[in-house]
């Protein structure tokens, strides 16, 4: 058995969530990654848009390693909740690039710093902004993970697609008349549960 490897066990489980993520973009329209799909205006585009925004923060400039990338829906004047949906003149490509440039930023301060280093969050209360990199790390995993998440659920309401990725589905077989009759089984169980409770 080899050694644990914490950095390359934490990086395995952020690249998965990443990859999940910009896979729910795959096969869309430009009007369907950006569609807000919840009252609160989920859309998948601007998951991953928000994402890139946390991943540059979180494991960059808290560890005092600024990215250069302008990030404009930060700015004091911008449009509130900007970092969660692109704009029309934002690209679907420049999203994703950005989002894949804010990896390998990520990549660079998790490979060049130990995982004991220390940050400070600007945005988190004074006196307890001090932040580690594992911790940041598991924080961006967590949230990356969460809206992967969200992603899939939107995506699953759109069209029906639904997985990890291409190759893995993470779902139960079954034909579209077996999934009917267990969703069927769920509706007959909450109404009872209801009428019970």
């Amino acid at each position: 058995m080899t050694p644990p490897d914490a950095k390359a066990d934490l990086h395995r489980y952020l690249q998965s969530a990443r990859d999940a993520l910009v896979w729910k973009l795959d096969g869309l329209s430009e009007y369907d990654v950006r569609r807000p799909f919840t009252p609160t205006g989920t859309n998948l585009l601007g998951l991953v848009k928000h994402v890139a925004t946390m991943e540059l923060g979180y494991l960059g400039d808290v560890f005092g390693r600024p990215s250069g990338e302008p990030l404009p829906w930060l700015e004091n004047a911008a449009e509130t909740n900007g970092d969660m949906w692109a704009t029309a003149d934002e690209s679907r490509a420049f999203v994703v690039d950005l989002y894949h440039r804010a990896w390998a930023h990520a990549d660079a301060t998790i490979e060049a710093l130990p995982l004991e280093a220390t940050g400070r969050v600007p945005w988190w209360p004074a006196g307890k902004d001090e932040v580690t990199l594992h911790h940041a790390v598991v924080r961006v995993i967590a949230d990356t993970q969460r809206h992967a998440g969200h992603a899939d659920i939107v995506r699953e309401l759109m069209d029906g697609a639904v997985g990890m990725n291409a190759e893995n589905d993470s779902v139960m077989p079954g034909d579209a008349a077996w999934w009917e009759d267990y969703r069927a089984r769920l509706e007959r169980a909450a109404r009872d549960a209801d009428k019970n409770g």
